[in-house]
């Protein structure tokens, strides 16, 4: 058999159609995966942009760490210092009873001492 540009094939209609459908269905196919790759390529390309934000602004949240720990630090001090006066308080005010009571018992002797 000799092929050349002149050379007629009869095929039935059928079966030319069933070829074209089965070829369109095939690219519709490979065009689907290749957006549904580019799809996922793109999201991931976005991840990695969004991790490495994140990445960036990690120095910044251990700064804020540090300082919210020095200011935790700093708070217990004065929580301390805070409770030391509030003893301290609490014993002025029992000795000034003390002195106002030592003040009524040195009048009285005054007035006891003056009336004799």
């Amino acid at each position: 058999m000799k092929i050349s540009d002149n050379t007629s094939i009869a095929m039935p209609m059928r079966n030319l159609i069933s070829i074209v459908v089965a070829v369109a269905v095939g690219v519709w196919a490979y065009f689907g995966i290749v957006e549904r790759i580019n799809t996922l390529e793109t999201s991931k390309q976005l991840m990695e942009a969004d991790l490495l934000k994140k990445a960036e602004q990690t120095p910044k949240n251990l700064e804020m760490l540090m300082l919210i720990e020095m200011n935790a630090k700093i708070l217990e001090k004065h929580q301390v210092q805070l409770d030391d006066n509030i003893h301290t308080q609490v014993m002025l005010n029992e000795a000034n009873k003390k002195i106002e009571k030592l003040q009524e018992d040195v009048e009285k002797l005054i007035r006891n001492g003056s009336g004799h």
